[in-house]
């Protein structure tokens, strides 16, 4: 519980901290530990509710825009994070391709292994790579929906023999203050 109060706080004081013309809010609801070819069953499940700030973009011109968001989850010993990083929105028409990669913060077992297999379902360091895409549409001039995946691994770079990760997919609204 004390982490979810301070992923509140983290993200109010920044997104309190910025102009209110700035940037965008965004929250979603998304479904814990998703099978995928990306990860290994970690035991765990429930639903994420993330919420999170986008800066305008940094540069305008290539539209790099820097993030920040918390995720907490629904079930008692589920995995939470917070994380940074940035995204870039590409236009299809009248949707767009929103791709992003970051880094998170997370508050899992630094030690677990599945009880029926022994494998080790630890994801191996508290800091992970947050690889991340989202299909979107707006519905009003301020509004948009995402489906959108979300992924956290160490990619083996911070341990070499094991790598489960973690994918979430869920959908998320975003307002543009």
């Amino acid at each position: 519980m004390k982490f979810a109060a301070f992923i509140a706080c983290a993200v109010s004081a920044c997104a309190l901290a910025t102009p209110a013309h700035a940037g965008e809010i965004y929250g979603g609801v998304y479904d814990h530990a998703v099978d995928t070819p990306f990860t290994l069953d970690t035991q765990e499940g429930g639903a994420d509710v993330q919420l999170g700030y986008r800066l305008d973009p940094i540069l305008p011109v290539v539209g790099i825009e820097p993030y920040l968001f918390g995720s907490v989850n629904s079930e008692a010993g589920g995995t939470d994070f917070v994380g940074v990083g940035v995204s870039r929105k590409f236009a299809l028409g009248p949707l767009y391709l929103r791709p992003g990669v970051g880094l998170v913060l997370h508050n899992a077992p630094t030690s677990r292994a599945n009880p029926a297999t022994g494998v080790r379902t630890d994801l191996g360091s508290r800091v992970l790579f947050e690889p991340e895409i989202a299909l979107g549409v707006a519905i009003a001039p301020r509004v948009s929906v995402e489906a959108s995946w979300v992924h956290i691994s160490n990619a083996r770079l911070f341990n070499s023999q094991q790598n489960p990760g973690i994918d979430m997919i869920g959908l998320r609204a975003n307002l543009k203050l």
